[in-house]
């Protein structure tokens, strides 16, 4: 009979650091994998140009799919706390083909925007302390984010707990300007002192569907993706205290406290800057807020430039945690070469992963922004395809693994079961909007044509090619975990580390 890997686990030399992180830091490092400022600002314009003063709406209902998902990473985590997650969980409950597709799509996802969210975090940077003939000098941004990459991932590689602590610093410092940004915004619409043309809030903008139409899809695909990140807490499941239930609550409590601030700078934006100055300025994305921010703060608009910039530097980080770490979860499978399971010795973290992942990330990123900086935003929407492919894949994992359970109670049925194949379906729905839309070259940021369709789905169809045909490589080169992965465990026995049964 074939051993089940899965529970022998890493010999305890060669193990990450456990309960380097408590629940806070877990939930620190979630939210801040959203890059919640450089987020909203991204989206928030385009938004706006679809459906008008109800995106607040659209920030509530694009929730509901990311809540369902979090439930099942909360269920699945509890009966196998494994850094690979998704990787994990899938290839447990529906085979290793499933599951190595699933760990290849969260280590692209890092590969895709690191190099993206670095390239802001320094822009924005720059532009805030006054230094805006370097932000506009391609060569010295390119260079100053190549250096923000490398030193991020070192402090990736030093520890966790040294992550954490830089997190906690980011995270704080970004929502005391998110916050100071939406005050002074709504407080400038009922004083009427705005130089926009501001609309006082109102209750009726939380309705998703006020817009309704195909302009409601459109924005529910926007709405969904900066939701995305928040599991990166659940990947750091073994350095965390209480392995088995703090990373899932931390994913949890991210969606809800990102829905929380996502409504209200949403509607301290639109309130502020009213539908039309939104809807012209759609194209300009995440430089929406430096326009918004000059207009509402006057001299005090680098307070939301720095509240973008340390948006999109903790989101640097907290990005290459999930990938590196599905990446070492792989390899000590034996669903990659040994080497990507390497942990440094002293520091109890990925290393070797970790690095690979930071270096593919800036070849990528180079190598795009010299094609065109357009081309650099159209890999940031193939990120759709793989988001939605490897969350819906993780919703339906949940309800298989668990499906001997989901008749014993009510909660069970609708919390493991039909909650996370709902928002799995919400998911392939709207991966199916994201393929059609895609389709047409004119909805890329560039508007040109690679092989007859746009850029992102090319980039997305390659992608998803090349990992097929790495994995079939793999398959046989080195067979092993194919031929030994773990089955289904009887999910009617008490789940405990590392999916060992009690």
């Amino acid at each position: 009979m074939a051993k089940d890997i899965t529970d022998a686990g890493p010999p305890p030399s060669a193990s990450l650091k456990p309960n380097a992180i408590g629940f806070l830091d877990a939930l620190v490092i979630g939210l801040n994998a959203t890059s919640p400022a450089y987020s909203v600002a991204a989206v928030i314009g385009p938004v706006v140009a679809l459906v008008g003063i109800y995106a607040p709406g659209v920030m509530v209902a694009s929730f509901v799919p990311m809540l369902l998902i979090a439930s099942a990473f909360y269920y699945l985590n509890k009966v196998d706390q494994d850094c690979g997650t998704t990787f994990s969980w899938v290839t447990r409950a529906m085979g290793p083909w499933a599951g190595w597709l699933g760990g290849w799509a969260i280590a692209m996802t890092g590969v895709l925007v690191v190099g993206s969210l670095a390239d802001v975090a320094v822009t924005f940077f720059l532009l805030a302390v006054g230094l805006d003939s370097w932000a506009d000098n391609d060569v010295v941004r390119q260079v100053l984010t190549v250096l923000l990459i490398l030193v991020m991932t070192a402090v990736c590689v030093i520890g966790i707990d040294v992550s954490a602590k830089v997190q906690n610093v980011l995270i704080l410092a970004q929502v005391a300007c998110l916050l100071v940004f939406a005050v002074v915004a709504l407080y400038r619409v009922y004083a009427d002192t705005g130089t926009l043309d501001s609309i006082e809030p109102e209750f009726s903008w939380l309705d998703p569907f006020g817009a309704g139409g195909a302009s409601l899809t459109a924005a529910l695909l926007l709405g969904v993706f900066i939701y995305w990140g928040w599991e990166s807490a659940v990947n750091l499941t073994e350095e965390t205290e209480d392995s088995a239930t703090a990373p899932g609550k931390a994913a949890v409590w991210s969606t809800v406290l990102l829905l929380v601030t996502y409504v209200a700078v949403g509607f301290a934006v639109v309130a502020y800057a009213g539908t039309a100055y939104l809807a012209e300025n759609a194209a300009e994305e995440e430089f929406i807020f430096a326009l918004l921010a000059e207009e509402a703060m006057g001299g005090w608009d680098w307070v939301v430039l720095l509240a973008v910039s340390t948006s999109a530097l903790a989101s640097t980080q907290t990005t290459i945690i999930p990938a590196s770490r599905t990446g070492l979860s792989m390899a000590r499978r034996q669903a990659l070469p040994a080497h990507f399971g390497h942990i440094n010795p002293r520091f109890r973290t990925p290393d070797v992963s970790t690095w690979w992942v930071a270096g593919i990330a800036i070849v990528w990123y180079l190598v795009l922004y010299q094609i065109s900086e357009n081309a650099l935003f159209d890999s940031l929407t193939a990120l759709s395809l793989l988001i939605a492919f490897y969350y819906a894949l993780t919703g339906v994992a949940c309800a298989v693994y668990y499906r001997r359970q989901l008749t014993r109670s009510v909660r069970n049925l609708f919390l493991i079961g039909l909650g996370p194949l709902v928002g799995a379906g919400l998911l392939a729905w709207l991966l199916v909007e994201s393929v059609a839309d895609m389709s047409d070259p004119a909805n890329s940021y560039s508007g040109v044509s690679w092989f007859g369709l746009g850029p992102p789905l090319v980039i997305g169809i390659g992608i998803i090619v090349t990992g097929v045909i790495l994995m079939v490589v793999w398959r046989l080169m080195a067979p092993v975990f194919w031929s030994e992965h773990p089955s289904v465990v009887d999910p009617g026995l008490v789940p405990g580390k590392h999916g060992k049964e009690s």
